[in-house]
Order: C-alpha cells, then sequence, then structure tokens
C-alpha cells in the first residue's frame, strides 16, 4: 500500500488500526499541542504530553506498534501540494471551507486521491468518504467464492443446471459463474464466465445454449466469479447539497441522519462565527446553536425538515468539544477500514455519508449543572457530557473482564481512558490463562515483541497501568470454568458491578452468561469474525441472557464423507485434525492409562465389552507392539508406512471395493456427485512435501516415545537416505471389507458378538507385551497447539490434509489456510475489533448509570466489509407466571434456614405448586414416586444431598441449588426458577 496521511491525531485508534494492518506509512499531521483533555480519548498521551506537539508527542508509542510502517511527522502549515504524495487522506479536524478546498484538490487530482473526513462530538459522529470519480471495488464483500457440486446439465436453451443436496446454492441471480471437471459437457470447462438466473436452493438456469453439446456424464464444480464494481462518487461540495442516500445503523432513528446533516454544518458555522465550540451545558449557545441549525434549515426550501428537534441540538452543543473515547474507538474502527478499502480495493467502501449517535447513553436523571463543571482532570471532557456523578460510578465500578485477546486489549485500553475502577473504591479484574504468541501482535496492540512467551493477563495489565496510572487492576492467569469456582467464588462474583466478555469461544461464554444470571450482574457481549462484530447486552431483568438465543449449529460432514469420500478441503483437515488427536494425544494417553493400573484398566474394558473397548486395546497393542519405536530410524519408518496406509493401500483398497464403474443397488454409478473417484499416490523422496510430511511425523512420533530428535532429520539428502531404508510391504486387497457408505452413521466402529472373547485375547497379549517394556515406561501424549510455528503440529496436519486432498482431486491449502480451518480460528482485525469494543463502552455507561429501561440499550450487529451497520433494542426476557407470581430466568428464589426436604416442599405448597422432584446437579435427591425416597424427608436438604453426591460442599459455599419439578393443581407443569438452600 501507498502512503495514508492524518491531519490531526484526535482519534488514536484509527492511526493505531493503520498500523497494525501494514500499511506502508503513515503520515501524522497536527499543529496542536496535547490538552488536558486529550488524555480522556488518546491512549498515546500522558499527563507529561500536555503542552506538546501532538503529532511528535504520539509517534514513538504508534512506532512501537509496528517497526515495519514508516511513521513521520507533519507540524507545519499543510498545502495542498503536500497532498499529492499520498493515496489516501484522512481529515479529523477541520473546517468544512477547509475540507471543501482539499477535497476538490483530492477529486480531481489524476489519480484522484482518496478522501475522508470525520468528526467524533460528544455523543455524535460523522464520516464521509470520497475515493474519486470512477473507483473499483475488486471485491464487495470479502466472501470466499460460492461453490456448487453439478448433479446434471440438461441439453437446452437455456440450460438447467442441478447441483446435489448436500449444500444450499448461495449464488444469486446475475452472478458469474464458471465450470471445471465436467465429463461429458465438456464444452462447459473452457475457463469463460458464463451468466445465471432463476437460482433456487439446488439449482439454477444458464444463460447458455447446450443444445448442441456434449451430453452431461457425470461431476463438475461451479464456482462464483466475482466481479469487480465502478463507484462514481461525488466531491463534498456537492454531496453537502444532494447527499443522496445516507447509510442508517439504527431503524429506530430512521430520521437522524438528515438532521445531524445539518447538525455539523451548523456547528462548523458557529465555530467560524464565535471563534470557539458552545461551552458545555450552556443554553445561551445551545440557542444559538438551534438558530443556526433552524437558518440551515430554511435556505434548504422544500427540502428542509419539518422539525429540528431542539431538544436532540441541545445534546449535540451540550458536549460537541468533547472527544469521548468509545465514539472516537467506534469511528477508528470504521475509518480505519475505509482506508484499508481506499488502498486496497477491497470491501465495499461507504458510500457517502454516515451519521451516528448515541444520545440515549446520556443520564436518565436530570442532574444539577454544577455537577458538569470541570475538575481540571483527564476526564473533564467526560464530565462535560456525563456529569461528576457518573464519573464517579465509572470509578468505582468493579469489573471483571474476562479474556485478554484482542478485544481484551481494546476494552482495556478503553476503559483506563474512561476512568473506569480508577477510584479509591474501583477494581478491574482481568483474567486469561493464555501466553502471547507472535500472531497475536497484528491485532492485540498492548503486546510487543519482547512480550511474546508471557501471560497475556499481566502483560495487558501493566500496559492499561502506563496508559492510566490511576486503574487500579488485578491480573489473573485462571480460565473462568467450574474447576476454578474456588478462585472466582460466590463473595467475587456478588461484588462485581459489571461483566465484560472479551472471549472467543461459545462454551466460555455460555458458562460466564450462567454465572451473571446467577448473581444477577449485567453482562457485555462481544465478538467478531474478520470485518464483522456484534455486540449483546444482557442486563438484569432487562433483556434476555446470552445463552436465550443461539446461533445455529455448525453443518457437520458426515463421518463417511471425512473418512472416504472427501469433496472439499474441509474434510480433508477434519480427517487430518481427527488422525493427529488419535495417533499423538489419545493413543498415548490410552497407553499411560493401561501401564498406571493393568488390572483396574483391563477390569473397565471386560465391563465395557464393546467394539470401543476393542478398538483401544487394539490401538495401545499396535502402538507398544508392532508400531513401538526405540530409534528416531524406528519414527521414519512408521512415518513412512504411514504415508503408505493413508495416501496409497487405503485408496486402493477403496477402489477395489467400490471400482470407478461401480453402481448402487439402483443402478446409478456409485461414484457419482459429490463423491470424487480417487487415485493412490506415488511416493518419491524428491517431492518436498511427501519428505515434509514425514519430517513432522517422524519428529512428532519420536516426542510421544521420548526419543531425541537428530539434527540430521532436518537435512532433505540425509532424511531421503533415511527414508529409503525403509521395506514397504507390497500391498494386497482383501475381499469383504467393510467400508462405511451411509451418511447417517455417526460411528465406524461397530460392535460384535465375539468383542468380549476378542478382549480378553487383546488383554493377554497386551499384559505378555507390559512385561517386555521398560520400568517406568510412559508415553508423552501430544496436544495441539496450532500457534508455536517450531512444534511441527500445523506441519504435519497440513501434510496430512494435502496428501489426501491429492488422492481426490482437490485443490490444497498453505500452511496458514489450513491451521486456520483445522484451528478453527475465528479471524480477529483491529478495525471491527476497535469498533465493537467502542459500541459496547457506550452501553456500559447506561449500565454504570443503572437507571436506563430496555428500549435505550443496543444490540448490534455490523460488517465493515459491506459496510452495514444493524442495531437494535435487546430482546426482554420471557415472562412465567402463576397464580400471583411472575419471574423469568433472571430470579432465584431463595430458602434460608437449612430446611429438610419436607419443609422445601410445604414451603413451595404454599406458592400453589406441588413438588414431585428434586434434584442437585446430576444427582436425584427425591422423588415422590420412589417409597424409599419418603425417608428423605425429615432430612435436611444438604444432607440428603451430601448422601447422594459423595462429596463434601465447598467451604466457600453456603447454600446449595436445586432444580425442583413442580405441577400446580391441574397437574400442568410449571418451570420454577432455580432455589437456593441456604444451610449456614
Amino acid at each position: 500500500m501507498r502512503s495514508v496521511i492524518f491531519f490531526t491525531v484526535v482519534n488514536e485508534t484509527m492511526s493505531k488500526n493503520l498500523i497494525l494492518a501494514g500499511v506502508k506509512s503513515v503520515t501524522l499531521h497536527d499543529e496542536g499541542v496535547v490538552e488536558m483533555w486529550d488524555l480522556s480519548s488518546s491512549f498515546v498521551f500522558s499527563e507529561n504530553d500536555v503542552g506538546k506537539n501532538r503529532a511528535l508527542a504520539s509517534l514513538q508509542k504508534l512506532q512501537e506498534l509496528n517497526n515495519a510502517v514508516v511513521i513521520s511527522t507533519l507540524t507545519t502549515t499543510l498545502t495542498k501540494q503536500k497532498l499529492s504524495d499520498f493515496q489516501a487522506v484522512v481529515f479529523t479536524d477541520i473546517s468544512l471551507e477547509k475540507s471543501l478546498e482539499y477535497n476538490d484538490y483530492c477529486h480531481n487530482h489524476q489519480p484522484p486521491i482518496s478522501f475522508i473526513k470525520t468528526e467524533v462530538r460528544g455523543l455524535f459522529g460523522t464520516v464521509f468518504c470520497d475515493f474519486g470519480p470512477k473507483f473499483t471495488v475488486f471485491d464487495v464483500d470479502g466472501e470466499e467464492p460460492h461453490t456448487g457440486i453439478i448433479a446434471s446439465i440438461s441439453n437446452d436453451n437455456p440450460a438447467l443446471v442441478s447441483c446435489v443436496d448436500d449444500e444450499r446454492l448461495e449464488f444469486e441471480d446475475g452472478n458469474l459463474v464458471v465450470f471445471s471437471e465436467i465429463q461429458g459437457m465438456k464444452e462447459l470447462n473452457d475457463g469463460k464466465p458464463r451468466k445465471i438466473k432463476s437460482v433456487r436452493p439446488y439449482s439454477f438456469t444458464l444463460e447458455e445454449d447446450t443444445t448442441n453439446f456434449g451430453t452431461y456424464v457425470k461431476g463438475g464444480i461451479v464456482t462464483q466469479v466475482k466481479q469487480p464494481k465502478v463507484l462514481n462518487f461525488k466531491p463534498l461540495r456537492a454531496a453537502l447539497k444532494d447527499p443522496g442516500d445516507f447509510l442508517l445503523s439504527d431503524f429506530s432513528k430512521f430520521d437522524r441522519p438528515p438532521l445531524l446533516h445539518i447538525a455539523f454544518q451548523a456547528l462548523n458555522r458557529f465555530i467560524c462565527e464565535f471563534g470557539r465550540f458552545p461551552v458545555a451545558r450552556s443554553e445561551e449557545d445551545a440557542q444559538k446553536f438551534i438558530s443556526i441549525a433552524g437558518n440551515i434549515n430554511e435556505c434548504l426550501g422544500e427540502g428542509g425538515l419539518e422539525d429540528i428537534n431542539p431538544k436532540l441540538l441541545t445534546h449535540f452543543a451540550f458536549g460537541a468539544r468533547a472527544v469521548l473515547n468509545p465514539m472516537a474507538a467506534m469511528f477508528g474502527g470504521i475509518v480505519g477500514q475505509e482506508v484499508v478499502k481506499a488502498c486496497s480495493g477491497k470491501f465495499h467502501p461507504l458510500f457517502q455519508f454516515f451519521y451516528f449517535d448515541s444520545v440515549e447513553s446520556l443520564p436518565v436523571e436530570p442532574l444539577d449543572p454544577i455537577d458538569f463543571k470541570p475538575l481540571n482532570s483527564r476526564y473533564d471532557a467526560q464530565i462535560s457530557v456525563f456529569g461528576s456523578k457518573l464519573q464517579k460510578n465509572l470509578e468505582d465500578a468493579k469489573v471483571f473482564i474476562v479474556g485478554s485477546g484482542a478485544l481484551g486489549c481494546e476494552f482495556l485500553k478503553n476503559v483506563a481512558l474512561m476512568g473506569v475502577s480508577c477510584g479509591s473504591q474501583g477494581k478491574l479484574t482481568i483474567t486469561d490463562d493464555d501466553v502471547i504468541e507472535k500472531s497475536n501482535l497484528s491485532r492485540q496492540f498492548l503486546f510487543q515483541d519482547w512480550n511474546i512467551g508471557q501471560a497475556k493477563s499481566t502483560v495487558a495489565a501493566s500496559a492499561a497501568v502506563s496508559i492510566n496510572p490511576q486503574l487500579k487492576i488485578e491480573a489473573l492467569q485462571n480460565r473462568v470454568g467450574p474447576e476454578t469456582e474456588c478462585v472466582f467464588n460466590d463473595d467475587f462474583w456478588e461484588n462485581l458491578t459489571v461483566v465484560i466478555n472479551a472471549l472467543d469461544n461459545v462454551n466460555a461464554r455460555l458458562y460466564v452468561d450462567q454465572r451473571c444470571l446467577y448473581f444477577q450482574k449485567p453482562l457485555l457481549e462481544s465478538g467478531t469474525l474478520g470485518a464483522k462484530c456484534n455486540t449483546q447486552m444482557v442486563i438484569p431483568h432487562l433483556t434476555e441472557n446470552y445463552g436465550a438465543s443461539r446461533d445455529p449449529t455448525e453443518k457437520q460432514a458426515p463421518m463417511c464423507t471425512v473418512h472416504s469420500f472427501p469433496h472439499n478441503i474441509d474434510h480433508c483437515l477434519t480427517w487430518a485434525r481427527s488422525e493427529f488427536e488419535g495417533l499423538l494425544e489419545k493413543t498415548p494417553a490410552e497407553v499411560n492409562a493401561y501401564l498406571s493400573n493393568p488390572s483396574e484398566y483391563a477390569t473397565a474394558m471386560r465391563n465395557a465389552a464393546d467394539a470401543q473397548a476393542k478398538d483401544n486395546l487394539e490401538r495401545i497393542l499396535q502402538c507398544l507392539e508392532q508400531e513401538k519405536c526405540e530409534t528416531f530410524q524406528d519414527c521414519v519408518t512408521w512415518a513412512r508406512l504411514r504415508f503408505e496406509d493413508y495416501f496409497v493401500n487405503r485408496v486402493k483398497q477403496l477402489t477395489f471395493t467400490f471400482p470407478e464403474d461401480a453402481t448402487t443397488s439402483t443402478g446409478a454409478p456409485f461414484w457419482s456427485a459429490p463423491k470424487r473417484f480417487p487415485r493412490p499416490l506415488q511416493f518419491s523422496t524428491t517431492d518436498p512435501s511427501h519428505l515434509q510430511f514425514i519430517m513432522a511425523a517422524s519428529i512428532l512420533r519420536a516426542e510421544t516415545f521420548g526419543i531425541p530428535v537428530p539434527d540430521w532429520v532436518k537435512n532433505t539428502k540425509m532424511l531421503a537416505k533415511a527414508v529409503e531404508k525403509v521395506i514397504v510391504p507390497d500391498f494386497q486387497p482383501k475381499e469383504g471389507v467393510n467400508i462405511e457408505t451411509d451418511e447417517k452413521a455417526t460411528s465406524l466402529s461397530t460392535g460384535s458378538v465375539d468383542d468380549a472373547a476378542v478382549i480378553n485375547e487383546l488383554l493377554l497379549k497386551l499384559e505378555h507385551c507390559r512385561n517386555n517394556l521398560p520400568s517406568g515406561f510412559r508415553m508423552k501424549p501430544i496436544q495441539f497447539e496450532k500457534d508455536d510455528d517450531t512444534n511441527y503440529h500445523m506441519d504435519l496436519i497440513a501434510g496430512l490434509a494435502n496428501m489426501r486432498a491429492r488422492n481426490y482431486s482437490i485443490p490444497e491449502v498453505d500452511k496458514l489456510k489450513a491451521k486456520f480451518i483445522a484451528g478453527r480460528i475465528i479471524p480477529a482485525i483491529a478495525t471491527s475489533t476497535a469498533m465493537a469494543t467502542g459500541l459496547v463502552c457506550l452501553e456500559l455507561y447506561k449500565v454504570l448509570d443503572g437507571a436506563h429501561k430496555v428500549e435505550d440499550y443496543r444490540n448490534t450487529f455490523a460488517n465493515l466489509a459491506l459496510p452495514l451497520f444493524s442495531m437494535a433494542e435487546p430482546v426482554p426476557p420471557k415472562v412465567m407466571k402463576h397464580r400471583d407470581m411472575s419471574w423469568t430466568v433472571w430470579d432465584r428464589w431463595i430458602l434460608r434456614g437449612n430446611p429438610t426436604v419436607r419443609e422445601l416442599i410445604q414451603w413451595l405448597k404454599d406458592k400453589g405448586l406441588n413438588a414431585y422432584s428434586i434434584s442437585y446437579g446430576s444427582c436425584l435427591l427425591f422423588n415422590n414416586m420412589f417409597p424409599r425416597h419418603k425417608e428423605r424427608l425429615d432430612k435436611k436438604v444438604v444432607d440428603v444431598a451430601r448422601e447422594i453426591a459423595k462429596e463434601d460442599l465447598p467451604p466457600y459455599r453456603s447454600h446449595l441449588d436445586v432444580v425442583v419439578a413442580c405441577e400446580d393443581d391441574e397437574d400442568n407443569d410449571i418451570n420454577i426458577p432455580q432455589i437456593s438452600v441456604y444451610y449456614r
């Protein structure tokens, strides 16, 4: 990418995002100096920087983010001619008159210079983009091209193309597609893009006459061809008068953008006329501002607004001087992505105006004007908008941030600048059990090269304190889950004010959600996926919880497809990940389980007497007998024979069992789409990918046996010599081999009446094998770790997947793509992360104010690639009723006094509820269907729980939670809240 320039560093998040993205160079232009107000919105400044030039003061910290980006400063007056050095320019604090002058120059320059103007004024913000008269977008959405597997093509005009029904087509009418691998109708394999129409879930019409083409036989892939799009941007001068359609973010504010279009012009006139911003909370200045806005609206004639909403304009004027960190973070994400679009042509630019406000974040209760008086502190800008009362709530908040990765770093920066947990009563706890990897540095900006290998939470906490030394923070390295409830105990949760999730997996989110439900704590949830992000507010008694609505589960490929009939690289990588875990983690773990207590393990296998037990024993015996490794050459031999087994013998057996001309029971070709007929590989020491597979497999095999890895393994010639020593037996196909073809099958193992006898025989062989092992012999199971580029894990998985893909003529992938798929990585980029955290922190104001209604909160889904912003009120929780009582998922009933089972039942009876079953965890404490349970009625609930669960209740707990099944008097089931029974 070419250079990018900034006019003033009001928005450090934008600078940070672009530097992390790796643009070629960034020039920071600013003639102003750092003021105390800047400390509430910029992480690059400290109190020591007050009075210094803003560009110079920010240079060092921004350069530390990415040494590969050339960062320079410009502190003298900017000329139009200077702009010609840059591909894109961003103006963040400039008069409208100067904007028009610079934009005219950029728009008419050859080639055009992409121009972006953005402002953040209190809780209001705007972006304007002009990328020139003819800007080409090469990839409008950033999504992978859609594909389909062909089942048939008719000889018609137009032709009807049908695809297999394993996945719905995601094409649209008018798309261009190309065909490949078609047998019969080979005319379509010419690579020519063709237009389609009448798209249905599994078919479409091809705008092509195939009447005289060859007859379709089988096979074929259809792939979407992405087409460039040319956008004709208007210059700012024309767009101000005729803005076209505004990009809307909140449908409850559909009338807001035209008003804000006037408001930002009115602010410019106010500053030009009075030489300053409106004074915060000045009614006189607000009236002047409203008058100017009214004059602008009148000049629009019939295009003017009927109502200019004086109340909203008053809020605009009151906060116009302040730059709030959450707004800066949000707009820094949006504008940062627009700059990347301007430089790369990837993703659809913002076209052309975007206006946003979060006026609903203001405190609900009216405040005394004295509450907004500046205190000569770093928070004065924030106080001028929200008042000192809310500022104190922020400072005294007890916050729990779960995770310190990409989202966690952004949240820490935001809350430190906002003053959250910076008061004498405040405390911020952050936890993350992960350590810093090199791959984290592109988006987790609080980490530097020298932090690699250190605990994320500790480094992030230290960096946050450097942003605001007043921050009261404790960093922990614990995973949040049932196993750490001794750390995050009842007292910990009960003392919290709010919880902020910064997690990357659903299970952890669900656990934290349940904890917040239980202790009735607000949970601010967010997530990113590339250029997409979402936020969800979980507010006690106002909204549904995170777990109340779930995304549809990801479609899993049938077992037979993964193991024998893959037709895309995802199937190959799924198989590769499974084989990795089986060979290097599960089998060594089973070996150790057997060797640790042979008699107990043998008893367990005999009691199970099923196919899984037999499979476990066969794998242990194979590992310790036929495939036992004592030297590194043994490991090379094992790897070479694995190659032969996986990519030669299994394919030969499959094609022996199902020849290329095989048919199904109905007479249809067996090898019809989506099945792809495989070919065995021919191993060669001259093929680098073959040797790479052998090297990775032998090194990891040696690790499981504790065998030292010699240096020569990384020498291609020496490794080839070691491989050539291996004697590979000739393959002989077997008759009657059962290969699973049922797509509904979930397991490839089947039971047998002889399992018990076979298990006994295997146990005898294992006992003999164990006696020949060295004393204390154990294997080392290897857990898959995707982020260490030196551990050979991804080398082996990529090798397994690509060799298998080669068998089936499936396009191979590089190690990075394999890592994303097999490692189930959700890609994060700095722009969407910044936007998500900014939006969440706007909601944090509402949470800590404490008086907002559900209609004031916002959940958001955004896709910066399109761009798309969709904000909506959270869904209220479902209300359940019985008699004069009502409750939601947020309610928990409490019964104190260490009651008996009978007293618990009577307590519910008094509420008109007939309890018939009481459970504690997975243990059934009482059910009135079982006569013997009646003797438990006069026992304490806690004593029954101890007796049945056979475990001591934790000392930090003073109650236990039971689930009680109840009916009303008409025998209708009533779902009641969880009941907490206090026993001390």
